[in-house]
C-alpha cells in the first residue's frame, strides 16, 4: 500500500529528472497519465485492518485529479472491497499539484515560459531549470526573444551594449550572458560557449578569447605552444613570414613542419584581430570544416585579409572523402553564401546545404592528405 502522500514524494522525484520534466510539459502523447496504487496483501488485510481502513478514507479524500475504484475479494472478508487502484490525471496541472506546492509552482513557470518561448528553446528550458529559476519570468522571455534574433557576427566589432534586440537595455547581456549562451547554444550547435558569447557574436570586447598559438618552424618561438589573447594579437606580431589559421584546436597532433610559419588554432569567429597591420603582406592561409559555418568563418577571415587562402576546403576534396566521413551538420547557417567567398565556394556553400551529410570535420581528415595540401601550400607561398 500506499498513501497519497507517499506517491506524491515519487513524482516529486519524477520532476527532478530533466527528461521527465521534457515529456511532461512537452509531450502531447504524456497525458492522461495513470499512476497505479500498489494493493493491500491478504495478509495487511487480516492482521492490519485499522491500517486498510485508513488507506481508504486517505484515498477518499484526495481532490486532485481522479482516483479509480475497482473492487477486490479476499478470502478473509465475505464481501468484495472497494480499494483504489489507480490515480488519474488529465493534465499538466493536476499531475503537478499532486507533485506537491514547490512542484506546482516550476510547472506553472515553466510552462508560462514555454508558451512564451520560440519552439527550439523549449526543451532547454524544461532540462535546465537553474537558467531560469533565480530569474525573473520577465527577463526570461527577453532573453528568448533576443536569442531568437542573435546571428553570429552581429556585432560587426561593435561593443555588445550597442546591440538594440528585442527591447533590451544595454547592460541586459552582461547581466544574462550564461542564459543568452545556452539559448544561442541549442541554436547553433553549441557554438556560442564553445567561442564565447562575445566572440561568436563578432563584439569588440571578444579580445579576451585566448587563442592557440603554435610554431611549425623550430627556433620561432621560445615555446612549443603558448596562449594568447586575440587583443594583443592586434598589435604583437609574431614571428615568421607565414600564417596558418586553424579553425579548431583539435587539429594541433596533424600540423606538419612548415618553413617560417606560425599557427594560430580556435579563433572561431573571434577574426577582428586579422585587422593588425602586422598581417599585411604575410602570407596567411585558412584551414576550417567543411561545412556551411567554416565557410561563414573563411568568408569573414578574407573580408580582413583579401589575399588570404584557403586549404583543405573545397568541393573535390569534400567529394573524395564525403562517404567515410561526412555527417549532417546540426544547425547550418542562411543559405545565402557569406560575403568574403569567390565563385567556387559560394558554389561548394549552396553544394554542402543540400547534401543530408554536409559536414566533414577538419580534424578527421587523413594525416597524410593534411601533409600533403599544407606542404604545398608552402611550396607555393615560400618564405620570402
Amino acid at each position: 500500500m500506499k498513501t497519497p502522500e507517499q506517491i506524491s514524494l515519487l513524482l516529486a522525484r519524477q520532476w527532478e529528472k530533466a527528461q521527465a520534466r521534457v515529456d511532461l510539459t512537452l509531450d502531447a502523447a504524456a497525458w492522461p497519465r495513470i499512476v497505479e496504487i500498489p494493493q493491500p496483501t491478504p495478509l495487511q488485510l487480516e492482521r492490519d485492518t485499522s491500517v486498510v481502513r485508513a488507506h481508504l478514507q486517505h484515498w477518499r479524500s484526495v481532490a486532485v485529479g481522479h482516483v479509480r475504484w475497482q473492487p477486490r475479494r479476499y478470502r478473509s472478508v465475505a464481501s468484495a472491497i472497494e480499494l483504489p487502484v489507480a490515480w488519474e490525471f488529465a493534465s499538466l496541472q493536476e499531475w503537478a499539484a499532486a507533485a506537491g506546492a514547490d512542484v506546482q509552482l516550476q510547472a506553472q513557470r515553466l510552462q508560462f515560459l514555454q508558451q512564451h518561448a520560440p519552439q527550439d528553446m523549449r526543451g532547454l528550458l524544461a532540462r535546465r531549470r537553474a537558467l531560469w529559476r533565480e530569474r525573473s519570468d520577465e527577463d526570461v522571455v527577453r532573453a528568448c526573444a533576443v536569442a531568437a534574433l542573435l546571428t553570429p557576427g552581429i556585432a560587426q566589432g561593435q561593443p555588445l551594449r550597442s546591440l538594440a534586440l528585442g527591447g533590451m537595455d544595454t547592460k541586459f547581456l552582461e547581466r544574462h550572458q550564461g542564459l543568452v549562451t545556452a539559448l544561442l547554444d541549442q541554436r547553433f550547435d553549441n557554438q556560442a560557449s564553445a567561442q564565447g558569447l562575445a566572440a561568436f557574436l563578432g563584439g569588440q570586447d571578444c579580445g579576451e578569447h585566448w587563442l592557440r598559438v603554435v610554431p611549425l618552424t623550430a627556433g620561432l618561438l621560445p615555446f612549443d605552444q603558448i596562449r594568447v589573447r586575440a587583443s594583443e594579437l592586434m598589435h604583437a606580431p609574431l614571428p615568421g613570414t607565414r600564417l596558418l589559421l586553424v579553425e579548431n584546436e583539435h587539429c594541433v597532433h596533424l600540423l606538419p613542419a612548415l618553413t617560417d610559419t606560425v599557427a594560430v588554432l580556435g579563433s572561431g569567429l573571434d577574426l577582428g584581430w586579422l585587422q593588425a597591420p602586422w598581417l599585411r603582406g604575410r602570407a596567411v592561409c585558412y584551414w576550417g570544416d567543411m561545412d556551411s559555418w567554416g565557410l561563414l568563418m573563411l568568408g569573414r577571415a578574407r573580408l580582413h585579409l583579401p589575399e588570404l587562402q584557403r586549404v583543405l576546403m573545397d568541393r573535390p576534396m569534400f567529394d573524395r572523402y564525403c562517404a567515410a566521413l561526412a555527417v549532417k551538420e546540426p544547425v547550418p547557417t542562411d543559405s545565402t553564401p557569406p560575403l568574403g567567398l569567390d565563385q567556387d565556394e559560394q558554389a561548394f556553400h549552396r553544394h554542402l546545404l543540400m547534401q543530408p551529410k554536409g559536414r566533414i570535420e577538419q580534424e578527421l581528415l587523413p594525416r597524410e592528405a593534411v601533409l600533403l595540401a599544407l606542404q604545398a601550400w608552402g611550396a607555393t607561398h615560400g618564405a620570402q
